[in-house]
């Protein structure tokens, strides 16, 4: 099942072999797989593309990427949320990732990429993965977008503008091959 939803042509970054060990583990089927790779695969870009265009921000790399593989996991047991909107995947991919040993920390992100507003502590991790789930095909959010904007500006002592400016770019890079991300992922069955 889950080999054939691995990129053949290498032009997505594999997911690491924990998460891969995860996914089988609980079950992923095919275009869920192909979700959280291209996620992850956005991710690492945003993420590499935000250190760059701000040097001196101190965040956790390696959170993001792996909250980005990971945040949708609830969905191997809310199967119905594969193909129709749906919150109950959040919780359960939550409590999935701590019943297989992940820490809390890191578990957060299957909640906090679908609930980055409101009156929970969310970090600039939480908002680059939410960002990340959205961007991979193209889709704006301005809320999420503002909050970063704020977060960068607070975090970077940059400008407001500036870090407008520079994410907006990188988001436009990012959604320029929405497309075809799209095509592959619809390319694997869903269940």
């Amino acid at each position: 099942m889950m080999n054939h939803a691995t990129p053949t042509d290498g032009s997505y970054e594999p997911l690491p072999e924990e998460v891969l060990d995860l996914c089988k583990r609980v079950g992923v089927p095919p275009r869920l797989l192909a979700h959280l790779i291209l996620v992850h695969d956005v991710a690492r870009t945003l993420a590499n593309r935000v250190q760059a265009a701000f040097p001196t921000l101190k965040f956790d790399k390696d959170a993001v990427v792996f909250g980005a593989a990971t945040h949708d996991l609830g969905k191997a047991t809310h199967r119905e949320e594969l193909s129709e909107p749906g919150k109950l995947h959040e919780l359960r991919g939550v409590e999935l990732l701590k019943e297989h040993g992940v820490h809390e920390n890191l578990a957060r992100f299957a909640y906090t990429h679908g609930n980055w507003k409101g009156s929970h502590p969310v970090e600039i991790e939480d908002l680059m993965v939410a960002l990340a789930d959205n961007c991979w095909k193209g889709k704006r959010v301005p809320d999420l977008e503002g909050s970063m904007t704020d977060v960068l500006a607070e975090k970077s002592g940059e400008p407001q503008w500036k870090c407008y400016v520079a994410l907006d770019d990188i988001l436009q890079d990012l959604g320029a091959d929405a497309d075809a991300r799209i095509e592959w992922q619809r390319s694997f069955p869903v269940h």
